[in-house]
């Protein structure tokens, strides 16, 4: 294994002298992207303005490409390290190409000239990002998610070899979400950055991060590989969920299922009845849900927002019993809900199909029809 390039060893953090968290060790590789996760007010914030020497460690030690960073001078960190914090600044006549300006400062003489070279990694580094059209854009008229960005390209600027950031997705929308995240991956992978930042989604910390560490009160929870650390039970516990569930296997949040008896039935399968089921979820509609195999992609989250799920194992006939189960459903249901004619339902629905017919329950594919038919049963 190659040599930590960024070490916590034993690490306390705080304010005032009063710790927060304490025996915190991990460390990150460069080409690594390593992701904090964890509930507001855990420490994720404290532990990257401690890395960053924003704060002073309470104890322990933090090595920077094996040199304790206490030991190493400003100019040498701002070199080796760039951070992108959640600190508002408010510079004064400021255009946003002088902020990003900025992170070539470490590598300007004593009146901070730029130099041709210096000025074209700028350039690049506005491109990158986006935003080159509100270059010459005081910093301060531009919007909340154009300052990330432009901090994002402060940051590249300055050639890093570590780059940490503290919720770098906040007030962007999904498309700069994406375009950032695929920054921080292409600078890792490519120029073997190493990356460390927190994060609030965890479904897109799942998806980029080589590895998490959850933040939990009083220290770590746990650290590892995304797919060895999140589970549906380890995300309700690190962020004390009562409500709603965390599906892993998506990497999805689900709100809380309705409680009650299931007043609908819904045949779905293939992903076809998730819409549905979310749906009927957000109408305060109490569902049933079947005939699904337990590798099918619906019976996630039908797990998590039906009232009743009837599943069957994959590869098998559907026995008479796991019928007979799904037919009592049914049959005490207003009505059917499908995601479209029987030829898209797998083989086990459309024999429930049949039984609705026959019962003269109302079959429908639309989940607004469902309040109507509720109110007229």
């Amino acid at each position: 294994m190659d040599k930590p390039y960024l070490e916590l060893r034993d690490l306390t953090v705080g304010y005032g002298g009063k710790p927060l968290l304490s025996h915190i060790s991990f460390s990150l590789q460069k080409g690594e992207i390593m992701t904090l996760v964890g509930p507001n007010g855990a420490g994720k914030s404290t532990v990257l303005k401690t890395v960053t020497r924003r704060l002073p460690a309470l104890s322990g030690k933090i090595l920077l490409d094996g040199t304790e960073l206490r030991a190493l001078s400003g100019r040498s960190v701002a070199t080796k390290m760039a951070a992108v914090l959640t600190d508002r600044i408010r510079p004064e006549l400021a255009t946003c190409f002088d902020i990003v300006s900025a992170g070539r400062y470490p590598y300007t003489g004593s009146f901070g000239l730029l130099t041709k070279r210096d000025r074209e990694i700028v350039a690049d580094a506005l491109r990158r990002v986006s935003i080159t059209d509100i270059a010459d854009r005081d910093f301060n008229s531009v919007s909340d998610g154009q300052r990330q960005r432009v901090l994002l390209a402060r940051a590249i600027a300055q050639e890093p070899e570590i780059v940490v950031l503290d919720e770098p997705t906040s007030f962007l929308d999904i498309r700069h979400k994406i375009g950032l995240l695929e920054i921080l991956r292409d600078m890792a992978r490519t120029r073997g950055v190493a990356v460390l930042m927190s994060l609030h989604e965890i479904d897109l910390a799942s998806k980029v991060s080589d590895r998490i560490v959850c933040v939990g009160h009083g220290g770590i929870a746990a650290q590892g590989r995304p797919e060895d650390v999140f589970s549906d039970g380890s995300v309700r516990a690190l962020y004390g969920l009562t409500r709603g569930s965390y599906n892993a296997a998506l990497g999805s949040v689900e709100l809380a299922r309705s409680e009650g008896e299931p007043h609908i039935f819904v045949l779905g399968g293939g992903g076809r009845g998730i819409p549905l089921y979310r749906a009927l979820q957000k109408s305060g509609i109490p569902f049933a849900a079947g005939i699904l195999f337990d590798n099918d992609l619906d019976l996630p989250v039908a797990n998590s927002l039906a009232a009743a799920v009837v599943a069957s194992p994959a590869f098998l006939p559907v026995s008479e019993d796991t019928f007979r189960a799904a037919r009592a459903l049914l049959a005490s249901s207003a009505a059917v809900l499908t995601p479209g004619p029987e030829s898209v339902l797998p083989p086990p629905c459309g024999e429930l199909l049949t039984c609705a017919r026959a019962l003269r329950i109302p079959v429908v594919t639309d989940p607004d029809e469902i309040p109507r038919i509720l109110k007229s049963d």
